[in-house]
Order: structure tokens, then C-alpha cells, then sequence
């Protein structure tokens, strides 16, 4: 007979969300307490950022703050496993449960939406700015660097934008990477 917990929201120290895990994980394997927590999720994704300029991919957690784990918390009779809440509880990095004393179990829905979103970001790192056609730019380097322009085109995976700038009084289509513009500030 194969063990299903349920999924539930736990509050992390902000920053410590990874070594929580880890030290959760760890925790797991030494105490041998697989058969009540049987998974650990911190979802995150690959960001792109350029720094001086140097192109730069880092994790993004999804839910700053926030792990999930999938836990057999409740007993046949509906009370609550205090020695795995405890467990848990008292790992380095978990404040507490969602909930409390009371965790609320995540629906199958929740979770699956969250695994979901995991699917999509695989092997595809993704510029930390987003930006949306009609929005309109500043371009900080290259051949029309100080010139604005509005998008007319984002290509998410090859990390471009097609932008129209005004050159000579004429519209102009012009290719320029995620790095080499910015968000226009009108202030």
C-alpha cells in the first residue's frame, strides 16, 4: 500500500528558503522519516541579468518566503501526527506551518498548477525584466543608445525586442538585446 500525504505551505525564513529545504532533506534521510515527509518543493526559476555587463543566470524562487512539502500529517482518524509536525516545524529556516497549529493541505488543484508552472520554466532561462509590446523604452547601449522607442515585438527565448525609434523624423524598426535597454522612468 503506497503512503499519499497531503501538500502543505510552509513559511520560511526570507532568503533561507533553499537552506531550509536542504536542511529539511537532510534532516529526512538521517532521521529516516521518508515514510511521513515524502517530498520537498521549492520551486523556482532561471533568471537571466546582466551585471557589468556580463550575462548572469540565477534561481528565482516562484513564492519568496514559502516551501511545500508533501507530508503524511494526518493520522486514519483525522488528528494530527504531532512528532512529524515537529519534525518538520523544527527545522532550521521553517517559521511554521501555513496555518499554524492548524496547517491547511494545499488541493490537488493547487499543487498541480504550482508543478505546472515548474514544466514551463525547464531549461529556459528568461530575462529578469519582462516587457510588453506598446510599452515604451529607453536604449542604454549600442548604436541608439539615449534613444526611446516603443516595442513592437519581444522575443522571449532569443532575448530581443523589436523596437520602433523615431531617426530623422521616420519610424524606424530597430533589434536590440533585453541588456541594452531599460524601462523608461517619466519622471
Amino acid at each position: 500500500m503506497e503512503k499519499l500525504g497531503q501538500w502543505y505551505t510552509l513559511q520560511a525564513l526570507s532568503g533561507k528558503e533553499n537552506k531550509a529545504r536542504q536542511d529539511l532533506e537532510r534532516r529526512i534521510e538521517q532521521d529516516s522519516m521518508q515514510d511521513s515527509v515524502l517530498e520537498v518543493l521549492l520551486p523556482t526559476e532561471k533568471v537571466t541579468t546582466v551585471r557589468q555587463g556580463k550575462k548572469i543566470t540565477q534561481n528565482r524562487k516562484f513564492y519568496p518566503g514559502y516551501l511545500f512539502v508533501n507530508v503524511d500529517l494526518i493520522d486514519e482518524n483525522g488528528i494530527m501526527k504531532e512528532d512529524v509536525w515537529h519534525f518538520v516545524k523544527d527545522t532550521y529556516g521553517i517559521i511554521n506551518f501555513l496555518g499554524g497549529d492548524n496547517p491547511v493541505a494545499l488541493s490537488d488543484e493547487e499543487i498541480q498548477d504550482i508543478k505546472r508552472q515548474l514544466e514551463k520554466t525547464e531549461d529556459v532561462a528568461k530575462p529578469k525584466i519582462e516587457y510588453t509590446v506598446g510599452e515604451i523604452i529607453k536604449i542604454k547601449e549600442g548604436p541608439f543608445e539615449s534613444f526611446e522607442g516603443t516595442v513592437t515585438e519581444v522575443d522571449i527565448e532569443r532575448g530581443k525586442l523589436q523596437v520602433s525609434v523615431v531617426i530623422f523624423g521616420r519610424s524606424t524598426p530597430v533589434e536590440v538585446e533585453y541588456d541594452q535597454v531599460e524601462k523608461n522612468d517619466f519622471d
